[in-house]
């Protein structure tokens, strides 16, 4: 008897002891490409006629926990509108196991998260059957934009093999916030006023309305418009940049004084505004009874402020010269004195006055002195010479 495997690569027969054979792999196994073989044997004798029977057989072929979860996607990005309701579902990840029986049973958790990311990453949640993803608290974008955790999907094999993958919760922005007007600022009481000539021209610029909005996107677009002015028809409000603008010239019939009230509104849904209060005065030879009281009081200090630092000027430059013509004359003359020879102190002189004195009694001694003074080394030559007058006995 002989027996035949027909048709296979992976399995052959081995002959055993008399009519027994044995089935045995030829190649490794992967349950994951072939789960079930089906072998087809042939047994023939050798008479003659040949007599041959076949059977077939199934081989299955049994798991090993040698595959790691995989996700469907390499990552994922999910959305959610600020303001919203806790433990609202953002979205799913999802693995599969191409293992079988508890190999591949898929659990899902959060992978770990840096310490500073601790309180954010917090407020999502996974579901570890099905792995939905909720946020289990209220966001708001202006304070968190987005997110990012890590989602372990590990299978149930001994020992167990896991994959990680990120998950991008972007926060969706809501217009909740109104615009904030800047410029003019509405906070001072009374409301500073824009000082505008009233000879200018149509188109000339007035002020401008400077806001900000919190928010992004179109809910971030502002526009303006002149809700109320003491008189609409002189200005005119860009739409887009907010520039107050005059419509028409300044007449004498329009007051001095114009008061405007400019709607600042955002682009979102519901839109949102802000609305900025702002005065015009406009200035042509008035007297300063017209102006308010503190700005006339602002230019007179202003005023004299200017006049106290010219007069200040004036002065300290008239002492300068005054001091450097003084220096130059004295120097010029001790130079003249210098270079004659000077003699400070004449024989002559000396000797009369020394009489005198003697005569009076006042000195019992004469002496003349001479000081000669010499340009160039800056060097003096003091002589001492003999008395004038012969020592006098006085009573």
């Amino acid at each position: 008897i002989t027996c035949a495997l027909e048709d296979q690569l992976s399995f052959s027969l081995r002959p055993a002891y008399k009519n027994y054979y044995e089935l045995v792999t030829v190649s490794t196994l992967d349950r994951e490409e072939t789960a079930q073989y089906l072998l087809v044997i042939t047994v023939a004798d050798s008479g003659s006629p040949l007599l041959t029977t076949t059977q077939t057989f199934t081989v299955d072929i049994s798991d090993v926990n040698d595959n790691a979860p995989v996700f469907n996607q390499t990552s994922y990005t999910m959305y959610v509108r600020e303001n919203n309701i806790p433990a609202v579902l953002v979205g799913a990840v999802s693995a599969v196991d191409s293992d079988a029986g508890p190999n591949a049973k898929v659990i899902y958790s959060l992978g770990p998260v840096y310490a500073a990311e601790r309180d954010l990453c917090s407020c999502i949640s996974v579901n570890s059957e099905n792995g939905h993803v909720f946020v289990l608290r209220s966001l708001d974008y202006e304070q968190v934009r987005q997110l990012e955790v890590l989602v372990s999907a590990t299978d149930g094999g001994s020992p167990p093999l896991s994959t990680n993958v990120t998950v991008r919760l972007l926060v969706v922005d809501e217009n909740d916030n109104a615009p904030v007007v800047l410029h003019p600022a509405q906070d001072s009481s009374p409301p500073s006023s824009e000082v505008v000539p009233a000879s200018s021209e149509v188109g000339d610029l007035v002020t401008k309305v400077v806001a900000v909005d919190a928010d992004s996107g179109q809910n971030s677009w502002l526009s303006f418009h002149l809700l109320r002015a003491t008189d609409p028809g002189l200005f005119a409000v860009g739409t887009q940049n907010g520039e107050v603008r005059l419509r028409r010239p300044v007449t004498e019939r329009d007051a001095m004084k114009q008061k405007l009230e400019v709607l600042v509104r955002d682009n979102g849904r519901p839109p949102l505004s802000a609305t900025a209060v702002l005065s015009v005065l406009f200035l042509n030879g008035l007297s300063q009874e017209h102006l308010p009281q503190q700005e006339v009081a602002v230019q007179d200090e202003d005023s004299s402020l200017t006049i106290y630092l010219i007069i200040s000027l004036v002065f300290v430059s008239l002492l300068f010269l005054t001091s450097v013509s003084a220096f130059v004359a004295c120097k010029v003359c001790k130079g003249k004195e210098l270079k004659g020879g000077h003699v400070l102190y004449g024989t002559g002189n000396l000797q009369s006055s020394l009489a005198d004195g003697a005569a009076a009694g006042t000195l019992p001694h004469a002496y003349c002195y001479e000081i000669n003074l010499t340009t160039g080394s800056g060097n003096s030559e003091f002589k001492f010479l003999r008395p004038i007058l012969p020592s006098l006995a006085f009573n």
